[in-house]
């Protein structure tokens, strides 16, 4: 997996768009939208009307950490 970001193109609502993410956050991106059924259009439209004033990667970004952060056992 490459370090440097990957760009991308979604359509979002009718819309293409480009993002750039490096690809460990690709990869679990993709895993999560499978994971719920959902294409990866889908969810990055439900992203991005949720991210407020953040730039789109952000959004995903801190949408995949908090992800998988929240499949981690919790620590005691």
């Amino acid at each position: 997996m490459s370090g440097r970001p990957v760009k991308h193109s979604l359509t979002l609502r009718g819309h293409r768009t480009s993002v750039s993410l490096e690809d460990a956050f690709w990869h679990e991106f993709r895993r999560i939208a499978r994971a719920r059924g959902q294409p990866v259009n889908a969810l990055a439209a439900e992203i991005d009307s949720a991210r407020g004033d953040i730039g789109l990667a952000s959004a995903i970004r801190v949408f995949v950490l908090e992800q998988a952060l929240a499949r981690q056992a919790p620590l005691t």
